[in-house]
């Protein structure tokens, strides 16, 4: 059974950076991913997406020229990173897997991790 675990999540003031990891226990080469945030009374929605060779990438609007979605298939991990951060990014950030393209709904992946816990003071 395939697992994905984040970490990087934490407390950072507005203007700030962090950079979220998420690392496969199998082999990620073999999977688009995805990440998702989910704030408080809100719907989970795609944040940045990326094929399994790194030629297709896909940003939300909302982070376009703030935040950068990469990987290392040698290690299994994907990465967030995340720059002039604002109050509104502050949501629990979870990564994805799917064995073909990425999508746009995290239901149409293979697996989801815990999530990791992203708040940005003002």
């Amino acid at each position: 059974q395939v697992q994905l675990v984040e970490s990087g999540g934490g407390l950072v003031q507005a203007g700030g950076s962090l950079r979220l990891s998420c690392t496969m226990s199998g082999r990620i080469d073999d999977y688009a991913m995805g990440w998702f945030r989910q704030a408080p009374g809100q719907e989970r929605g795609l944040v940045a997406a990326i094929n399994w060779n790194s030629a297709n990438i896909y940003y939300a609007d909302s982070v376009k020229a703030r935040f950068t979605i990469s990987r290392d298939n040698a290690e299994n991990t994907v990465y967030l990173e995340m720059n002039s951060l604002k109050p509104e990014d502050t949501a629990v950030y979870y990564c994805a897997a799917h064995q073909i393209l990425w999508r746009l709904y995290s239901a149409e992946y293979q697996f989801l991790g815990q999530g990791t816990q992203v708040t940005v003071s003002s």
